[in-house]
């Protein structure tokens, strides 16, 4: 009973269309943010390094190098805060997790790109 009250809780916070992103991919995450009573998108670019929960509690990291120093931020998917993803580009990697990449500098950090026909 407990489990399909949740479902139906889940349900009606999901978004409904969700764009197919998977672990490697550079993606551009659009936020909106609050400013006093303006309201402005930021967007932050990045590769998906991890992507964990499920359901409404599905999140993913996304980490890019600003100034010499490596930034990531985890990103709730289903959040009304986020107002699009855009996918850039898709890598060929072969893990589910590329936590490797923070001990990475310079060109050691970059994927290779995978190819669609």
């Amino acid at each position: 009973m407990s489990q399909q009250l949740m479902g139906v809780v889940e349900k009606a916070t999901m978004k409904s269309e969700v764009p197919h992103f998977e672990i490697g991919d550079t993606v551009d995450v659009h936020t909106r943010i609050l400013e006093g009573d303006k309201e402005r998108t930021q967007i932050f670019t990045g590769t998906v390094i991890a992507r964990s929960g499920s359901g409404s509690r599905e999140m993913f990291t996304v980490r890019r190098i600003v100034a010499g120093e490596g930034v990531e931020r985890k990103f709730p998917l289903h959040s009304p805060r986020i107002a699009q993803i855009e996918v850039k580009r898709s890598s060929v990697v072969r893990r589910a997790k590329l936590y490797f990449l923070r001990d990475r500098v310079g060109k050691a950090v970059r994927l290779k790109e995978r190819r669609r026909y």
